[in-house]
């Protein structure tokens, strides 16, 4: 009988006490890899337990001497953290949570909170794999988030921590994925189809937006495309800048041949809503089991826009292109389609950034109340399962905000590490669900401290965007929802004399670009009404007007307890997407009005010489 209850209480003991997730083992398959220097000398694993908060690293480098990995900043190496390890001549290991006090000097912290699980060395490799916390409380570790990871990797020759340059790299990830393309499922009767430019001579133009229109794939009956990658010559990858596919109403005229897509012929810049998109650093996208682009019905596209912005910036002459994207489809049926919404500033030159800016932010508005009218048809709740986040070079950040009711309801989704050479798609942890009547609200974070002109909004890689792509089923009519402020009161603001928006944007141009006016100008960029801007995948646009409202920023989670003190006072939720709502106070009204798509849309011409024109003035 004793025997008896001392069995029931350990039992009773051991379900009493907390989960901490499926934590990562010594021997357990880690999903992930990259190599982080361009020879492939060095190599990363990595999986994470998103409910623990844990990440596990796996480093092999083909070395003798000792291996670091950590995280570092855009800006600095200095106080980046580093966990370093190795074997020594006679067998023994080392092994520490460190951190740099200069470029090339290490410190151990006073915290050690990474986790040793197995140190090898062979006749090629040095093999180091531990773990570590999302968020220590080591005020000398840099916390793994959702945002992109600037990942610092070095090794040496032998055992003396000393960092040198030809051995330092840094690599960014996005190490949080959610999806796996390995853990889901490929069709056995999967089809391939090409969208792609054939032997397209790039201009010596530093800017070009190369568009044709392509069939899509002839079916009986429906099936789904349910994966793409981009198509890119091996010569030309540095020149194909974004690939962008438009699906196109079935009621258009389209075009033939190959041209500007914003230029003398407005037919090429016909159908807007995206299907999919790529961009620098992105690769192959595999869409959950369940979603899907549906092809082969009556409401479906049956020909796309395809774009492809090329940027020869040393204007090299006699280059031939033959760039796309590669599409995988199946008669094997997902359970939802999906559709894209397009999100952020209206891209043209009333979007301006000042110069020498160490930080001026961004705003562009989305209300969808009017959605279920445009769309035609009831427009069911949004569920959105991916992003994709776009600036130019001076992005620094982005992030789409949520409101409901005035107040505001979650962050959707959001990089403050934003890298330009980084664009993927990407998994939300959880499905985020959108209601007619909801605002979102793209916030974009730029720096412009290396620019001495103003930067205006345009197609071009030395003008600037802000764009965030949500990926979403099911499926509706509205390909784009995007917002920008009234210049003209702008201009009043900054102490000019406006009466158009012609006049506010040149404007922009005599006002003397202090830290004080950078601020002020955000301010009143910030305040000021929007214009929204909706466009369907059959050319209907419609706008309404609306207020930015305030953000209030998500709480992190608390930190792993180690004997460092980085907890601070905000930091009571729990890490990543993880938060209450916060309740904000104020609502915005709207008083809807049609403007004639011609009144939306600048020519290229008139694009092309505004911008010249503002360049020039500067």
């Amino acid at each position: 009988m004793a025997r008896a209850l001392l069995f029931q209480l350990l039992l009773l003991t051991a379900l009493a006490a907390p989960s901490q997730g499926n934590h990562l083992g010594p021997t357990s398959r880690l999903r992930y890899s990259r190599f982080l220097d361009p020879s492939n000398v060095i190599f990363l694993r990595w999986d994470f337990d998103y409910k623990a908060e844990i990440i596990t690293f796996e480093l092999q480098v083909r070395t003798a001497g000792w291996v670091g990995l950590g995280v570092t900043n855009r800006y600095t190496r200095v106080g980046s953290d580093l966990v370093v390890g190795g074997v020594l001549p006679d067998g023994n290991v080392y092994f520490s949570d460190q951190h740099l006090v200069d470029e090339d000097t290490l410190e151990k912290d006073g915290s050690q909170d990474a986790e040793l699980q197995r140190l090898t060395e062979d006749a090629v490799y040095t093999t180091m794999r531990f773990s570590r916390p999302f968020r220590s409380c080591d005020p000398y570790d840099q916390d793994i988030t959702s945002d992109t990871v600037r990942v610092l990797a070095a090794y040496g020759p032998d055992d003396t921590l000393k960092l040198h340059r030809e051995r330092t790299f840094v690599k960014s990830i996005f190490l949080l994925q959610m999806i796996q393309p390995d853990d889901l499922h490929v069709p056995e009767d999967t089809i391939i189809h090409d969208l792609e430019l054939t032997d397209f001579l790039i201009p010596e133009d530093d800017t070009t937006y190369a568009c044709t229109f392509l069939p899509l794939p002839i079916v009986s009956k429906k099936h789904h495309i349910y994966k793409f990658e981009p198509k890119l010559v091996d010569r030309n990858e540095t020149m194909v800048h974004h690939i962008l596919v438009y699906a196109c109403g079935n009621a258009s005229t389209l075009p033939t041949g190959i041209s500007d897509c914003y230029g003398a012929d407005p037919a090429f810049s016909l159908c807007s809503q995206v299907i999919v998109g790529w961009a620098v650093g992105g690769t192959s996208y595999q869409f959950p089991d369940d979603v899907g682009i549906s092809i082969g019905t009556p409401l479906d596209p049956q020909w796309i826009r395809l774009e492809i912005h090329y940027s020869n910036f040393h204007n090299l002459p006699g280059v031939y292109d033959s760039s796309g994207i590669r599409m995988y489809y199946t008669s094997q049926l997902r359970k939802h389609d999906m559709g894209v919404l397009q999100l952020g500033f209206f891209t043209f030159p009333i979007h301006f950034i000042p110069p020498h800016a160490e930080s001026f932010m961004s705003y562009g508005l989305c209300k969808t109340e009017k959605f279920e009218e445009m769309n035609g048809a009831p427009v069911p709740d949004i569920q959105v399962y991916g992003y994709l986040l776009h600036t130019h070079l001076a992005g620094r950040a982005l992030q789409a905000v949520q409101y409901r009711n005035g107040t505001q309801l979650r962050t959707i989704c959001k990089d403050d590490s934003y890298d330009f050479n980084l664009q993927e798609t990407r998994d939300l942890p959880y499905r985020v669900e959108i209601k007619p009547g909801d605002e979102l609200l793209v916030e974009c974070h730029y720096q412009t401290l290396d620019r001495d002109f103003l930067t205006f909004g345009g197609p071009s890689t030395i003008n600037e965007m802000c764009l965030i792509f949500l990926f979403y089923y099911p499926r509706n009519n509205i390909s784009s929802c995007m917002g920008y402020p009234d210049i003209i009161f702008v201009a009043h603001e900054m102490g000019e004399e406006a009466s158009d928006s012609m006049e506010g944007m040149m404007a922009m141009n005599n006002v003397e670009w202090t830290p004080e006016n950078i601020k002020k100008s955000e301010k009143a960029c910030k305040e000021a009404q929007q214009t929204v801007i909706i466009k369907t995948i059959d050319e209907i646009v419609e706008n309404t007007t609306g207020w930015v409202q305030e953000i209030t920023p998500t709480p992190r989670g608390p930190c792993s307890e180690s004997s460092g003190g980085k907890v601070e006072p905000q930091d009571k939720a729990p890490a990543g997407f993880r938060t209450a709502p916060v309740a904000l106070s104020g609502s915005s009204t709207a008083t809807p009005r049609r403007l004639p798509l011609a009144a939306l849309l600048l020519g290229q011409g008139a694009v092309s010489w505004l911008l010249a024109t503002l360049q020039s003035r500067v």
